[in-house]
């Protein structure tokens, strides 16, 4: 839950995002001509960001047929369009955010962040985080206070930042969390969706099942968004919905994980499970959808599990200086 989660309406975009619009204009305009080699670290530095959000960025244009791999780089692919001969190479050298300090590095601490949970507890020091990113310790401080709203990061009785790790036993409780509280909540807000919003995800979800031999990590992460983040924030009870937040570090790591190894089952189990709550929900059966809902929850277990398990050998972490990981 690219990498999980403001893609909202209403929401500002993520800097991944703004790198993606940014680049694939200058790509479909010419003033990246094809042929360029884009190298993470090279549009990284003229944007004055980390590669984080420039690899994502890259990872989508490659999905939409705008860059080939090239060796460890990128290569840009013809649009059809004139090249433009003005401006630098990369055609990127220009500010992106206007934003706060912390809204401008959030998303790629909270990417470095969770794609280390599943190898285990990690201490965060806030110093280093400050340093590493050139801001303030002010800002460092507004960055992990915004992690901790949403359960990704947390504070030990001496007021040290860490990163809890996705063990099984810290997993069950998350799990627990969720079954007891998402059906109170689905059920709060089966009464308050917009018109035609349950009967579209249903729809969604069908079209997944017709595909589901070739859903990418992206689709799987905005099918889960849907329900478990979408639809629960019609429940109309704050300190509820605040309360669902204390596990969102959960689905922010699967987001993760769906995009780093999608294809861990044959087909997603969960496409099945979501059909079984939307459909009496899109009906007005709320209560058959809320125990569709446990049900689902209760047998998710297990498979987040064995997703963790599975996954974590095919991650290649870089060492960041703010990370310090944590004896078991």
């Amino acid at each position: 839950m690219d990498e999980g989660l403001s893609g909202r309406a209403g929401k500002a975009p993520r800097l991944f995002e703004k790198v993606y619009r940014l680049l694939r204009e200058r790509l479909e305009s010419g003033a990246i001509p094809a042929g360029t080699v884009m190298r993470e670290s090279v549009i990284a530095e003229e944007l004055s960001i980390s590669r984080a959000p420039v690899r994502r960025a890259l990872e989508r244009l490659q999905s939409d047929g705008l860059v080939a791999p090239h060796g460890a780089a990128r290569v840009a692919l013809s649009t059809g369009r004139r090249s433009r001969p003005e401006g630098p190479a990369a055609g990127v050298a220009q500010p992106l955010t206007s934003e706060a300090s912390w809204e401008r590095i959030l998303v790629d601490v909270e990417a470095s962040v969770v794609a280390r949970m599943s190898f285990g507890s990690w201490r965060l020091v806030e110093s280093e985080l400050a340093r590493h990113y050139g801001v303030s310790r002010t800002v460092a401080r507004e960055v992990l206070a915004r992690l901790q709203q949403r359960g990704i990061v947390k504070k030990d009785a001496r007021s040290h930042w860490y990163v809890p790790g996705l063990g099984p036993s810290y997993m069950a409780e998350l799990y627990e969390l969720r079954w007891t509280l998402e059906p109170v909540a689905l059920k709060k807000a089966a009464s308050a969706l917009p018109e035609g919003l349950a009967r579209r995800s249903l729809a969604n979800i069908d079209r997944a099942i017709a595909q589901a031999d070739c859903l990418d990590g992206p689709a799987l992460d905005a099918l889960e968004t849907e329900l478990h983040v979408e639809i629960l924030g019609y429940c109309g009870n704050a300190t509820l919905a605040e309360a669902l937040r204390l596990y969102q570090s959960l689905l922010i790591a699967h987001s993760f994980l769906y995009r780093t190894a999608p294809r861990v089952f044959a087909s997603e189990p969960f496409l099945p499970e979501h059909r079984a709550i939307l459909e009496p929900l899109a009906a007005g059966h709320a209560d058959d959808a809320a125990n569709a809902l446990e049900r689902h929850l209760r047998v998710s277990l297990d498979r987040a599990v064995t997703r963790v398990r599975l996954v974590k050998p095919l991650i290649v972490l870089d060492e960041l200086s703010f990370l310090v990981q944590m004896e078991s």
